[in-house]
C-alpha cells in the first residue's frame, strides 16, 4: 500500500466531490491553466476532467492524481504522477493556486511527487514535460535536480522540454 505524498506545508489528498468547485476555479484560472495540457479550456470541459478523475482515474486505478490541501485543509493546487508515451516513463503534473505562488510551495510539491515516483512506485526516472516559455517551472525543476534531455516541437510552432531527474541527480537536503 502507497502512502499518499505529504510536505510538511502540503497534503496531498484524493479528490472529494466537494473539490469540484476548487479545481474548476483552478484550471479556468488562465494564468494558471496557460501551462497545463493545451491550455485555458471551457469550463464544461473542465467539469467534465473532474468527472473523468472519479469516473476513469480512480475507478480504473489508471495513475495517482490528488488535491492538494494545506495543513488546515483548504484547497492549495492539483498534482498527478503518471505514465506518459511523450516521455517514455512517469510524468509529473502539478498546478498551485495563485494564492500559493511564491511561497517555495512548488518546490516542496515537486519534490513530493518526485521522491513518491521513486519510493512509493519503484521508478528508475521521473520527467516532465514544460513548455519553454515557462521559466519559473523549468528554474523550479533544475534546482531539484531534473535535467533537460529533449525538445518536441509542437504543432503551433512552441517547443516543449522533457526533464528528467534520476536518483542520483537529486541536490542533497
Amino acid at each position: 500500500m502507497t502512502t499518499d505524498p505529504r510536505t510538511p506545508r502540503l497534503r496531498l489528498t484524493p479528490y472529494r466531490p466537494a473539490d469540484e468547485e476548487d479545481f474548476t476555479a483552478l484550471f479556468l484560472d488562465e494564468r494558471v491553466a496557460r501551462w497545463m495540457g493545451s491550455g485555458p479550456q471551457p469550463e464544461a470541459e473542465v467539469r467534465a476532467l473532474f468527472r473523468r478523475v472519479f469516473d476513469e482515474v480512480y475507478a480504473e486505478q489508471l495513475f495517482d492524481v490528488w488535491a492538494v490541501r494545506r495543513p488546515d485543509g483548504s484547497y492549495a493546487g492539483h498534482a498527478e504522477i503518471k505514465p506518459t508515451e511523450q516521455t517514455g516513463g512517469h510524468e509529473i503534473v502539478y498546478a498551485l493556486a495563485r494564492d500559493a505562488w511564491g511561497q517555495g510551495l512548488g518546490t516542496e510539491l515537486a519534490e513530493a511527487l518526485v521522491s513518491y515516483g521513486f519510493r512509493e512506485l519503484g521508478l528508475s526516472a521521473v520527467h516532465a514535460t514544460v513548455a519553454e516559455s515557462n521559466t519559473a517551472s523549468l528554474k523550479l525543476l533544475d534546482r531539484i535536480g531534473f535535467e533537460h534531455v529533449r525538445d518536441i516541437r509542437e504543432s503551433d510552432g512552441s517547443t516543449t522540454r522533457v526533464l528528467t531527474c534520476l536518483p542520483g541527480s537529486r541536490p542533497a537536503g
